[in-house]
């Protein structure tokens, strides 16, 4: 089971919670399930995330935005902030319907990354809302990059990075399909190093300028903390404190 002090950091996939082929529109079925998970069994102390799907996804491929090419273009960076912020105030409706205790992180004003592509994320804002029983939506977003104007930040970044600096007891990436999927379709296990599965990870099959499923779990052993990549049809055995789906976590060094 979950220890109650530890904080769960929560990803619900774009593609998930949105109709990912039809510019910004919300799967109202899928966004529905999840949110009644989360009302029915939900953790203590828990972040959620939320990636771009229809809405964020749609208007940086049209700008030609993504994770490393960036933008100067302060309508193309308004553009893509204000789909997201639309797409994260119907989910923070959704779950405070269902009386959880919803409130939006905006990255755009918080984030930042260097001209080497360091990321600065500071924590302490969601810290203290989860202390005073609030559950933080932050979502993926476009954000200042020096050298570049403004570039993505994924929601898997945000994920694993709030996963490295908070006290997590472990990450959860709820995806569309039901674990990382080797070359005959079956779920793959367990993750230790990217190198193992790198064969089968192709590109997403949707418009994704955030890095698709290699992306995520490039991303993910880098933090060094236990993550699970699962379908929505496992999300509740995971907030029940399972391993649904492919577990992703680096082997310990020797020694260690």
């Amino acid at each position: 089971m979950t220890d109650p002090e530890s904080t769960v950091v929560l990803k619900l996939g774009g593609s998930v919670i949105t109709e990912k082929d039809q510019p910004e529109t919300l799967d109202e079925a899928a966004l529905g399930r999840a949110v009644d998970a989360l009302a029915t069994d939900r953790p203590e102390r828990l972040v959620l995330v939320h990636g771009g799907g229809s809405f964020g996804h749609h208007h940086a491929s049209e700008h030609g935005v993504s994770t490393t090419v960036g933008t100067t273009d302060a309508a193309a960076v308004t553009a893509i902030h204000d789909a997201m912020t639309r797409l994260n105030r119907a989910v923070v409706e959704r779950l405070q319907a269902a009386e959880i205790p919803a409130v939006p992180i905006r990255p755009l004003s918080v984030a930042t990354r260097g001209a080497d592509g360091t990321l600065t994320f500071p924590p302490e804002p969601i810290q203290q809302l989860l202390a005073e029983g609030f559950v933080p939506v932050v979502h993926g977003d476009v954000v200042v990059h020096a050298d570049m104007g403004a570039t993505i930040l994924s929601g898997d970044t945000i994920a694993a990075r709030l996963g490295a600096q908070l006290d997590t007891d472990r990450i959860g990436i709820c995806s569309s399909v039901p674990g990382v999927l080797d070359d005959t379709g079956a779920v793959i296990d367990r993750i230790t190093t990217l190198e193992t599965v790198a064969d089968v990870l192709g590109a997403s099959d949707t418009t994704d300028v955030s890095g698709g499923m290699a992306g995520k779990v490039d991303t993910l052993l880098a933090a060094k903390v236990t993550a699970s990549i699962f379908g929505l049809d496992t999300l509740a055995a995971f907030l029940a404190g399972e391993r649904p789906g492919t577990t992703v976590r680096p082997l310990p060094l020797e020694g260690s």
